[in-house]
């Protein structure tokens, strides 16, 4: 099986290179960071050696259509037009989809300098390529979103939590099929994704709702 090349040398952060001698603690981290980049580097190259050309072309359309998060918006935009309660969920969403795109974009790539996968070295076929991000590859900003949408989408409106679970992990999945990123940027824009969400539902608990009287706590009610 063809390992992909460690293209990402110059990382800082929790996948980044071990530090140096030290402490015992230290040097247990290290170890295990170590093993962590052996185990993500060994996924991408086991997804990149196995052969699916049936999966391809729409894994690489989903790859694509994911982009700026067009299939999120386009739900949000669908949910709108529905009753009040799916247009909060959008609302919510869009919400959701802002905080993590703004915490992928201007805190995780900034703070973890990630080199892209070496697609060329681990053989990934050419039949599932999309553009290759000039950005750093970890998180992923596409799985970041769609699971920031499907989270906060799925709480206000719970009937709608599988099918937007799935497709965000179909996102997530998409991105080492094309092999634009590594599957621990995917698991970290997961885990990203879902603190957005939540930073956005307690924002929406906390705003006053138009037309409903603010009922007095305890103590005014005294």
């Amino acid at each position: 099986m063809n390992r992909p090349t460690h293209a990402d040398g110059v990382t800082r952060g929790p996948l980044g290179p071990p530090p140096g001698p030290g402490s015992a603690p230290g040097r247990a981290l290290a170890a295990v960071l170590r093993e962590l980049r052996a185990v993500d580097g060994a996924l991408y190259a086991a997804v990149a050696a196995t052969s699916t050309p049936t999966l391809d072309r729409a894994l690489r359309r989903l790859s694509h259509a994911a982009d700026h998060s067009k299939i999120s918006l386009g739900i949000a935009a669908a949910l709108a037009l529905s009753g009040a309660r799916a247009r909060r969920a959008a609302l919510v969403g869009v919400g959701a989809v802002a905080v993590a795109s703004a915490a992928t974009n201007l805190l995780g790539k900034r703070l973890v300098h990630r080199a892209r996968p070496d697609r060329e070295a681990a053989r990934v076929t050419v039949d599932r390529y999309v553009p290759m991000p000039a950005s750093a590859s970890f998180p992923s900003g596409h799985t970041a979103a769609a699971v920031a949408f499907a989270t906060a989408v799925g709480v206000v409106l719970p009937e709608a939590a599988v099918p937007l679970g799935a497709l965000a992990s179909a996102v997530g999945y998409s991105r080492v099929h094309t092999g634009v990123h590594y599957p621990g940027d995917v698991a970290a824009g997961a885990v990203l994704g879902i603190a957005s969400a939540a930073a956005a539902l307690a924002a929406a608990s906390s705003a006053p709702v138009p037309g409903r009287a603010r009922q007095p706590s305890t103590f005014t009610a005294w």
